[in-house]
């Protein structure tokens, strides 16, 4: 009973643990990783910096999910320099699966 009890916890621990890596996983293979990091400004500005813009406002993961799929033009231009942001052929799913990340400060 207690090896089911352990074994139980170990697998909610993973499924806990897997979203996180999943998204990480994701940015890396739709490329965003290309023009973003955690913690500076590559390109575009840091996943910290947008969460820390974004914090509190309601509308934000859908703001970022449809920029993240459409690109700066796709939701009111250019917001953070020079280099506008390009369209990316991700799902639906994968840009609100990433926004959510990137709200949460991409742990």
């Amino acid at each position: 009973m207690k090896s089911v009890i352990v074994s139980a916890v170990v697998a909610m621990g993973v499924f806990a643990a897997t979203p996180a890596m999943a998204n990480l996983e994701l940015a890396k293979k739709s490329n965003c990783m290309a023009c973003h990091a955690m913690d500076k400004k590559i390109v575009g500005p840091s996943y910290q910096e947008i969460a820390k813009k974004y914090a509190g406002d309601k509308s934000a993961e859908a703001t970022l999910a449809k920029r993240i799929k459409g690109g700066s033009a796709a939701n009111g231009g250019q917001k953070w320099g020079a280099i506008p942001m390009p369209a990316n052929n991700v799902s639906d799913a994968d840009a609100l699966a990433l926004s959510k990340w990137v709200l949460a400060g991409a742990k």
